[in-house]
């Protein structure tokens, strides 16, 4: 099988005219192609007047035409051999896997990171047994309306805790910029589309599923896991890790993870656990520093959600193609230098989607962004934020990074008047430095409401300051970008995690033999994607440890 890369047609083209195009690019005759497939298709819309998409295809043809093929191309990698993108597992247990209880593999945690280790250790027949502080999706779903609808908040169970992790409620994208030789995010993706998610999201360039696919999806591959041998229980908080000293270490502060407590009182006793928090789990990182495991705090980003008709996005992206249901609802990826050295970058954004209450905490608002599948509500929406630094902005101590997100999702409470409403400002107003009072063109999504003022009270001086003179810039890229009327929305806190557990190439934290620090939580994946590869690669590590399989190079 060939693949040929980078083939380019117009917009409106039909089947057949890529066909065609596919037996001229490799000099072929009709009869020569007996088939091909689209691997991968996206767009190049810089002139926006020439729109084009662009293919990477696999094509089959007999032997000797392949050859042939190939010779002709030997200085040119835009036609090669396929490549093998299957998933091959590392290892597998017996039939007589486990010997006893202390031998099953534990997961904290399961969003995408957790569910996707939990998956691929189930499939080696190691039987994991999976612990969720939340509830299951369903439930989970109930409770977070009851923030958006009704102010009412269940601490365990939200945008952040619970079954599916907080990717459930957003915009599903289904892609990074994770190095992935393995093609670990083919396995992903093709997990997802036996899990009920759209065939397509194994081709088109930005995939993304939605809130209310991504439900069912996560129901299946529960059940899959369950299927395989693996165990979910949901309402499990840990308490207490349990970690005797390896006094035979020459380091300081080593030691081996030997299990854990429940809040209930439960103990699980087992020598190989995932850490799969997630980046909300604040009570979860206090305890793990106090229990001895090395923390250190790293760089997030702070700032506000931004909302524009989707109209205005899409016209500014695709001229007259807006609407085009091939391009879909245009997206956005900006970013500012400011002249004091700091950058401020658009973060998750969700084209047709509103934004939605985030908070896990009482007595706080946090802002995210969600999508449909359909991706056809009125409003895009995007975070502005500003990268901060720990050295810099909050150099305190470990969990000061917390400390700041807490201070600032609390004033955000504070300005939005202690009901969970959010503090709002039309762009326009916020440029100039003046209160808003009331919305104009652009309806707020957020619920459950928002309360007008001043932004400027919501954030540090030096993040305001750049986000005031990253709109001018992103509007000379996003015609429209910086109108009086787009919305502005506070406060974005939750980019990403503010801490990081160290681990060393084996994947294990650099103090605590046979605990495994992966996805977001740990500062090591920023997406649906990238926490789910990254909870592949930890799945694979620790069965690699357990089985005692030795790896060669």
């Amino acid at each position: 099988m060939l693949r040929i890369n980078e083939l380019k047609l117009p917009l409106h083209h039909n089947s057949d005219e890529l066909r065609s195009e596919i037996i001229r690019k490799l000099a072929i005759t009709a009869n020569e192609l007996l088939d091909f497939t689209i691997f991968k298709r996206s767009y190049d819309a810089r002139k926006k007047s020439n729109i084009y998409l662009i293919y990477q295809l696999d094509v089959t043809v007999e032997k000797e035409v392949e050859a042939r093929v190939l010779s002709a191309f030997t200085k040119n990698n835009t036609v090669r051999p396929s490549p093998d993108t299957r998933y091959h597992f590392v290892a597998q247990a017996d039939s007589s896997f486990p010997e006893n209880e202390q031998q099953r593999p534990i997961i904290i945690g399961f969003g995408p990171c957790g569910m996707l280790a939990a998956l691929v250790l189930a499939q080696m027949g190691l039987k994991p047994i999976i612990l969720e502080r939340g509830q299951d999706v369903r439930q989970r779903t109930k409770d977070t309306w009851g923030l958006w609808r009704e102010g009412k908040l269940n601490t365990e169970s939200n945008v952040q805790f619970g079954e599916g992790g907080a990717g459930t409620f957003s915009d599903g994208k289904l892609y990074s910029q994770v190095k992935d030789k393995r093609h670990l995010g083919r396995k992903v993706l093709n997990e997802f589309v036996k899990a009920g998610a759209p065939e397509e999201i194994l081709y088109i360039s930005k995939p993304h599923i939605g809130t209310f696919k991504l439900v069912k999806m996560v129901e299946n591959m529960r059940a899959e896991i369950t299927r395989l041998g693996g165990e979910v229980r949901f309402n499990q908080k840990v308490a207490m890790i349990h970690r005797e000293t390896m006094v035979d270490s020459q380091a300081d502060n080593q030691g081996r993870i030997t299990g854990l407590t429940l809040s209930n009182g439960e103990t699980f006793h087992s020598r190989h656990v995932i850490l799969a928090i997630g980046h909300s789990a604040r009570d979860s990182f206090q305890m793990l520093l106090d229990q001895g495991i090395y923390i250190e705090p790293k760089p997030f980003s702070i700032g506000f959600r931004i909302e524009h008709p989707q109209s205005v996005i899409d016209a500014a992206r695709f001229g007259n193609e807006a609407g085009n249901p091939i391009l879909g609802a245009a997206d956005y990826k900006l970013v500012h230098h400011c002249k004091d050295g700091r950058s401020v970058y658009s973060f998750c954004m969700c084209p047709g989607g509103t934004v939605v209450a985030a908070t896990s905490e009482e007595g706080c608002v946090v802002t995210n962004g969600m999508s449909q599948y359909s991706r056809n509500e009125r409003n895009a929406n995007a975070a502005i934020v500003v990268g901060i630094e720990p050295e810099k902005d909050y150099p305190e101590h470990v969990l000061a990074g917390i400390d700041l997100q807490r201070k600032l999702e609390k004033q955000a409470y504070d300005l939005g008047g202690r009901n969970y409403s959010a503090p709002a400002q039309l762009v326009g107003d916020f440029l100039r430095d003046i209160p808003s009072t009331d919305q104009a063109s652009v309806s707020p999504s957020y619920q459950p409401g928002i309360c007008f003022g001043d932004l400027s009270k919501a954030l540090p001086d030096f993040a305001v300051k750049a986000i005031r003179e990253a709109i001018p810039a992103f509007n000379k890229k996003i015609k429209g970008f910086a109108m009086d009327d787009a919305l502005l929305t506070g406060v974005e806190t939750r980019t990403s995690s503010p801490i990081c557990i160290k681990r060393d190439k084996e994947f294990k934290s650099i103090n605590t033999q046979g605990l495994y620090p992966a996805g977001e939580g740990a500062g090591y994946a920023g997406g649906i994607l990238s926490a789910a590869i990254d909870g592949i690669k930890v799945a694979e590590a620790l069965a690699l440890d357990l089985l005692e399989v030795e790896v060669t190079s």
